[in-house]
Parts: structure tokens; sequence; C-alpha cells
């Protein structure tokens, strides 16, 4: 038997900080290593986006990474990621006062006695509906705010803290890979490549049945495996140690004031998807609305303003190791882009594409994307840097846009369930309390399947020369 923390043969995982740290030395080293080199970039007057010049890659002047900037990387990283890094704090303050309420734990102690036996169908659910919005919407980041319920009610009905987050990030991430209409990634690329905006629907709709299918069979087979044995959760050892115990949710009184709260929530959370869907709203203005639920919700649920600001600070301390984590993990970047390679690792990449014929290209393209989101996680930023690259590389190798397209929205996609660069990840397993190590032992299988699926679908979108449709 191994004990926590550890694996087979006696191997001790490292601390997610550490993992971290480890990358951005590697990313310092790099700095030495890999010739630096930039493309021009230009506003586009049209779209107002900056876009790269693919026939402009120059080499640079060396800037190495020295040991000074290699630790200013992490601070600097908290400034750049300081959007989501508090919207992380505000996020667990705010649902730590919702739940001195009361009425978080009496209304889930609703949902179980109807969710009771049913917890394949809470699963499947609750992942098409937020493999939806993910699609339509482009819901990333915003899977935040839903992670602290997906938890509570995860736990209350047997299940661990990585069904909760595969529940809901999962299933978001499914429609925001597949692109069926996903503004940030698909609109952007389509844009670029002067396609018709969500042309080519109808193939895209296939990827996003396969990939949904496989995410709800998988995260389906483990959460029966942890309810027939709960010490095979690879949460097991982590959940039961001090915050992460779980009270009981049975015979709690709803009264009146609960309903009332319940209602303040629902109303917010509408205004959320509203404003992000009709009125552009980004992190700081969720941000603005969480801290409002927070305030109007305590008050509605009879706690007095002493008690809110007790309890909105507790919820910042318990997320404290998470909300740091994101923080951090954009060091990486800041140590990538201070050492000038990363347009580097995107030239030379994109000459190993150009080499494939056909169908292997578009399977190259797709890999090349995946590599390259590692790098630039944000999938508007990616579109925005490489397409201008890979648009008239597909021309030039005998692909349609539309497959370009394609690869770069599900390279950008499907790595973001996993890469420690990504915000959203982070955010969303800091707000779950899940060790990124835990995190990766369970989701790696499935990005296997899902980059087979990748793979098979840009092979043949290549071969039958897709187009809009």
């Amino acid at each position: 038997m191994t004990t926590e923390g550890t694996i087979k043969k006696g191997f001790k995982i490292p601390h997610t900080y550490v993992i971290l740290c480890s990358i951005i030395i590697l990313a310092a080293i790099g700095s030495y290593v890999v010739p630096p080199g930039e493309y021009n970039r230009a506003k586009d007057e049209r779209t107002g986006r900056t876009l790269v010049d693919p026939e402009s890659f120059h080499s640079v002047e060396r800037t190495p990474v020295g040991i000074f900037d290699l630790f200013k990387s992490v601070p600097d990283g908290m400034i750049a990621a300081a959007e989501i890094v508090f919207f992380i704090f505000i996020c667990g303050g705010v649902f730590t006062v919702l739940q001195e309420t009361g009425a978080i734990d009496s209304g889930l102690s609703k949902a179980i006695v109807a969710m009771r036996g049913r917890e394949k169908l809470m699963i499947a659910g609750t992942m098409i509906i937020f493999s939806i919005m993910g699609a339509t919407m482009g819901m990333s980041e915003e899977v935040i705010v839903f992670v602290p319920i997906g938890v509570a009610l995860a736990r209350a009905v047997g299940l661990d803290d990585i069904v909760a987050v595969s529940m809901l990030s999962t299933g978001a991430a499914v429609g925001f890979s597949s692109g069926l209409m996903n503004p940030f990634t698909v609109g952007v690329a389509q844009s670029i490549a002067e396609l018709q905006l969500f042309s080519g629907m109808g193939f895209r709709l296939i990827g996003y049945v396969a990939l949904l299918v496989s995410a709800i069979a998988y995260t389906l087979r483990y959460a029966n495996m942890i309810k027939l044995d709960p010490k095979k959760s690879y949460m097991y050892g982590v959940e039961q140690q001090g915050d992460h115990a779980v009270k009981s949710l049975d015979n709690i009184k709803f009264t009146g004031t609960h309903i009332l709260v319940l209602l303040v929530i629902v109303a917010f959370l509408g205004f959320m998807l509203y404003g992000v869907m009709k009125l552009g709203y980004y992190i700081l203005e969720l941000s603005t609305i969480f801290l409002m639920m927070g305030i109007i919700g305590g008050l509605a649920g009879r706690v007095s303003p002493s008690n809110i600001a007790r309890a909105f600070v507790r919820g910042c301390a318990d997320i404290t190791f998470g909300a740091l984590v994101v923080g951090i993990s954009r060091g990486i970047l800041v140590t990538l882009q201070n050492g000038h390679i990363i347009d580097t690792i995107i030239h030379y990449l994109a000459s190993v594409v150009g080499s494939l014929p056909g169908g292997l290209a578009a399977v190259g393209m797709f890999f090349v994307q995946s590599i390259i989101n590692f790098f630039i996680p944000s999938g508007s930023g990616q579109a925005a840097t490489t397409m201008p690259i890979m648009t008239p590389l597909a021309d030039m190798v005998g692909l349609t846009r539309q497959t370009a397209v394609m690869a770069f929205h599900y390279g950008d996609g499907f790595s973001n369930s996993i890469i420690p660069t990504s915000a959203s990840l982070m955010g969303v397993l800091a707000m779950a309390k899940v060790p990124y190590e835990k995190w990766v032992k369970f989701i790696w299988p499935l990005m296997v399947i899902w980059t087979i699926i990748g793979a098979i679908m840009c092979f043949t979108a290549a071969e039958i020369k897709l187009g809009p449709f």
C-alpha cells in the first residue's frame, strides 16, 4: 500500500508549487539555449486585434533570464494574473459568506433527496449543460463560480471533488474545444482565416458528440469506481483532512430566509450570464457581480455586516493555496516572454508542419497547436498569434482553411484541461482544492482519448477537403 503523496516504488510526488517552479526554471534555461526570435505584429484596423505577420520572423538579441529575473517572474506572474487571482479570492470569500446564511446547505439537502440513486443522471446532465455553455458562450474561467456548489453536491452524494471538477470543467471544456459557436476560438480564427462565421458547424457537431460521450462515460466510470470503493478515489486521504471534511446535509431545515438567499444567488448568476453573453463582461465585471451577490445575499440571510466580513476573510484564507497557484503558473509565461523564445518555438513548429503531406499535415498542425497552447493558453490570443501563420501554411500544403481552424480549436481546447499554464484550469482546481498532480492522474487517460478523436477528425477533414456546410 502506498502512502498519501507517493506512488509505487516510493517516489514522492512533488508539491504543486515545486512542479510549477521547476517549469519556470526550465523556461529560464531555455532562454540560454533556444535562439531568440520575434514576429512583427500589427493592429488589424478592421477587428482591432493585434495580428502576426507570418513572413516577418527574425532573430533578436538574446535576453537570458538571470537569477534575479527568475525569482522576479513569480511576482510578475501574480501581477499579470491579478484579475483571476483576486477573482478566486472573491469567489472563495463570497461562497463562505453564503454558507454562513445556511441557504447553501439547506438547498443542497433538498437536491440530495432528489439525486440519491440518480448520480449518473446528475453527472451526465450537468456535463451536457456546461458543454452547451462552453460551445455557445465560450465558458471557461466562468466555471469557477459554480465549483463550490458542485463540490458540495458531489460530496453529499458520496462522490469526490474530482468528479465535481469533471462535471463542470470537463463538461465546459467539451463545448469550448468542439468550437460549435465559440466566439473566442472559432469566431476569432475563422475571421482571421476569412471564412464565414461559424461555418463548418455540421462537421464540428460530429466531434462535439464524440467528445461529450467519451467525457461522460469516463467520468461515470470513475464515479462508479469510487462509489464501490472510496479508497480508490484519487482524493482519498486528502478530503478527509481538516477543512476538507464534509458535514452531513441531511435533515437541515429549509426556511423562507434560505429561499430568499437562493433567489438572490439565482438572480445574480442570471445577471452574470447575461453580462457575459450580451454585455461582454469578463473577469473584472464577474468579480464585481459576485462581490455584490455575497454582500446582498449575506444581508438577506440575516448575517450581520461584521460576520459577513469575518466569513469573507475565512473564505479567502481557505483558498489562498489555489489562488497563488494561478499567479505562480503565469510566471512560466513571463519567463518565456522575457527570454524572447515563444515566437521561436512557434516558428520552428510551423516549419515541421509544412514538411508533412496531406492528412498528416492536418494532424501535425493539431499537435503543434496543442504544444503552442502551453505557451499561449488564451484561446483568442493563440488564434491571433498562430492563425496568420497557419492560414497561408494550410494553403501551401493543400489543406482547406476550415481544416486549419479545426486543428487550432482542438489544439487550443484539449490541452487546457491539463496544462499548468491554463488559468481557468488552475482556478477551478483552486476553488475545488484539488491538487494539480491529483487532477493530472485522473485526466490524462481522457486526454489521450480526446487526442485520438481530434487526430481522426483533423485527418478526415483534410481528406474530404472540409469546407463550409
